[in-house]
């Protein structure tokens, strides 16, 4: 069979959630399914990386899909023109973008449908686009696969499509995140805090992830607790950062916050393993792999309540209501004075994030692709 697979989120040093979730599942895939053929289809200059295997083809069609109208274009007039010539059996796209122009199977990997429930998130036209073709997308679908049953219930309920018609494949880890020795902790807290112990947030700066919220939290706990204790912010601007900037500029306590980009993983690695804990408190998540990273890595979770983490993060997280900027600085307070209930958390961690590892999700995906192709 060919199995063309939409990799345009594969991007040399870029990769976000869904990237890491396309590299880590389709290199899998393609390494254990020798007898099929794979046809990559990137949108721009590709890494040799990310040709993971000999049945591997690699081809580039442009635009780039920097913005919705190039959106459309790449998926409904070019991806079409690629399943023709190249006599595609399947088109699975782990970013759930399909084409409506193309009568090919098509297996779209549904993270989470945030845009139905946030638009005002997002830019004006990305919301838009997202409403008006993911609904479209859910039901010319042979088959969905999402990433928690949390989102599988979302997609059914607003989307009006049949629950068996849907399969849940969790995220995993990368397995680089483990827990570092004390001198590593030591070198990294001395390299980003002068040496003073911190919270960590991973993820985008989008307004999804509440990163206000969680700055006037830590303004708040700063505020109640004598500590120097900082916070540090860890990853690359999205959309509508300019409230993020405003909380910061008036916080008592900014200059105890670090803000380091996007970083490499392996020093995204030492960062995560010399936290205090992981602040993780969105409004809205699918699944959350920061929460299993930061269990991984053997440090305490702080997360939200709401969406998906509950799912994710079983019994191993001290929770707190995204919306209660008070929940979240009271949480703070709760891990950072008690040693007992961090290494409670920690060991609860350690086994919870055992049940989440790219080898499963690879294997699930798989048994999606399977029904795609044998009905």
């Amino acid at each position: 069979m060919i199995i063309a697979v939409n990799t345009r989120l594969l991007q040399k040093g870029k990769l976000e959630g869904i990237g890491w979730f396309t590299k880590e599942t389709i290199s899998r895939i393609t390494q254990n399914h020798p007898e099929h053929q794979f046809l990559f289809i990137f949108d721009r200059k590709y890494d040799e990386d990310f040709v993971f295997s000999d049945n591997v083809k690699p081809i580039v069609i442009s635009p780039p899909t920097r913005h919705p109208l190039l959106w459309f274009l790449w998926f409904e007039i070019r991806i079409p023109q690629v399943l023709r010539k190249y006599k595609a059996d399947l088109f699975l796209s782990p970013d759930g973008y399909l084409s409506l122009n193309t009568r090919v199977k098509q297996l779209a990997v549904i993270h989470d449908i945030n845009f139905a429930h946030r638009p005002k998130d997002l830019p004006w036209l990305t919301a838009k686009y997202c409403n008006y073709f993911f609904p479209r997308f859910a039901k010319r679908a042979k088959r969905i696969a999402t990433v928690s049953y949390y989102s599988k219930e979302d997609i059914c309920r607003t989307y009006q499509i049949p629950a068996d018609d849907i399969d849940v494949v969790y995220n995993g880890v990368n397995k680089i995140y483990t827990v570092t020795s004390e001198e590593d902790k030591a070198t990294t807290r001395e390299k980003y805090t002068n040496g003073e112990a911190y919270f960590l947030y991973i993820g985008s700066l989008h307004p999804r992830k509440n990163i206000c919220g969680l700055l006037r939290a830590f303004d708040a706990f700063r505020t109640s607790v004598d500590s120097d204790i900082k916070l540090v912010i860890t990853g690359g601007e999205m959309f509508k950062t300019s409230d993020i900037t405003r909380t910061y500029e008036g916080m008592r306590f900014k200059d105890d916050v670090v803000f380091t980009g996007r970083l490499p993983i392996e020093e995204l690695h030492q960062v995560l393993g010399a936290a205090l804990a992981m602040t993780f408190v969105p409004y809205f998540e699918g699944f959350g792999i920061p929460v299993i990273e930061g269990m991984s890595a053997g440090i305490p979770v702080i997360c939200s309540n709401t969406t998906s983490l509950p799912e994710v993060g079983g019994n191993a997280v001290y929770y707190a209501d995204p919306f209660e900027v008070s929940q979240i600085k009271d949480a703070m307070i709760r891990v950072a004075n008690d040693a007992d209930l961090r290494a409670e958390l920690i060991e609860k961690g350690h086994k919870q994030q055992t049940k989440f590892t790219w080898d499963k999700t690879a294997d699930q995906l798989w048994g999606s692709i399977q029904i795609c192709l044998n009905t």
